[in-house]
Order: C-alpha cells, then structure tokens, then sequence
C-alpha cells in the first residue's frame, strides 16, 4: 500500500487529472479560479453518464459483478472522485464481495462521449481510478476499460509502471499549482477549439501578455535613445 503523501483537507478532485493533461489553464480556471462553461461536448457528457451513475445500481452477469459510480480517494496522490464502473470480476485472487461467495478481482471501467484520444488524458485519469483501488483494497489492478459512445466499444487499458509514474508527476505539479493559487499562462494549440473555456481563457490575449521587467527594459531603452 503506497503511504500517505496529503491529508483530507488537501485532496483534488481526481477527474481534474484529465483537464490538467490536456491543459494546465483550463484545469486552474476550474479548480483554482472555479470558472465553468458548458457547450455541447459536455452536456453530451452528462447525459452519457447519467446512464452508469447510480451508486444504489448493482447487477450481475455471470461471473462478473457491476457497481456504477464508486467512491474513491487516494491519499498518495491527494485524490477523491467517483468511478463510472467497477467490474467485479470472479478471481483466484481478489477481494471478498458482499452476498457473493469466492474471491473478486477489480477492474475500472470509464465511459467516454468521443472516440480514443491521440494524448494521454483519458490513460491517466483510468490509472489515477486504478491506484485509488489500489490503495483502498490493498489489491493489484492490472488493467482497466474504456466505453467510447462514439465508436460503441470498449479500450483496454494496461496500467505499465510508466503510466503510473506519469500520474504521479502529474499530481504533484496539480497540488503545487493548487497550493500557490497560480493560473498557467495559455499554450494556444489545436485544443483551444475544443476547450468549453476558449472564451474565459482568451489564449491568445493571455500568451502574449510581457513580463514586467521586459516592459521596463523597452521603455528605459527608448528613452536612453531619445535622449542621444
């Protein structure tokens, strides 16, 4: 079990890990700022999800046991959120499961509005899933399932030790940028057309601003020239 890292007062929310991968700014305008908007990718969002959100929703098929919208927290990672799914799944090695007998492997399953992302950002928020499981069951979860709605099926997932790295690199950079209150500069690119924030961000008013001491230098600079 990973030891403790943060405290019940320090956690973030684990879906922010997605925002934060495919954009610093966005991330700090919704978790640092709280600033919102919605647009037609998110509403499809929610209504997709409103399909496996019911915490009280239990079924089973076979040898495999589903639980919609599972808690979760990781307190090395300084996380809580909710799984979409958790698949039981009937394993020699596992966790014990209420009103079913043997032992059941864990595995996450995050449903998804679009297709397969060409970056990792849906990779890593299904692996921060995995390590909360992890660290709450005192299990190994070795791989995890995307639904994309658009293509109607599902991902696999392998969880390698490099992609568990990355979430903890990206956790740590989360809470220092969460403890300093900063808000990123923009990094305009193809994705601020598809970003909900495009216009509370303004990347490219925000990329553009100067740094105070460049500022001073210019004008000391044109007036050493005005004055020759």
């Amino acid at each position: 079990m990973s030891a403790a890292r943060y405290t019940d007062e320090e956690l973030l929310a684990l879906s922010g890990i997605q925002h934060f991968c495919f954009c610093r700014r966005q991330w700090a305008l919704i978790h640092v700022e709280r600033q919102w908007e919605e647009n037609l990718r998110t509403a499809e969002g929610h209504l997709i999800h409103k399909r496996v959100d019911d915490p009280f929703f239990i079924e089973s098929r076979g040898d495999v046991v589903i639980s919609r919208a599972f808690p979760l927290v990781s307190y090395s990672l300084g996380f809580y959120g909710v799984a979409d799914i958790i698949e039981y799944i009937r394993s020699e090695n596992g966790v014990s499961l209420p009103g079913h007998e043997g032992s059941w492997m864990m595995r996450p399953v995050e449903y998804k509005r679009g297709k397969p992302k060409i970056d990792e950002r849906d990779e890593v928020q299904l692996c921060a899933q995995a390590i909360c499981i992890e660290e709450m069951f005192d299990i190994h979860v070795g791989r995890g399932d995307f639904y994309y709605n658009e293509i109607r099926r599902r991902v696999p997932l392998r969880f390698s030790d490099e992609l568990r790295d990355r979430v903890y690199s990206l956790s740590d950079e989360m809470h220092d940028i969460f403890a300093k209150g900063i808000t990123p500069p923009a990094e305009t690119s193809r994705n601020c057309s598809l970003c909900s924030l495009q216009n509370i961000c303004m990347p490219k008013l925000t990329k553009k601003s100067p740094s105070v001491r460049r500022y001073v230098r210019k004008h000391m600079t044109e007036a050493c020239v005005e004055d020759v």
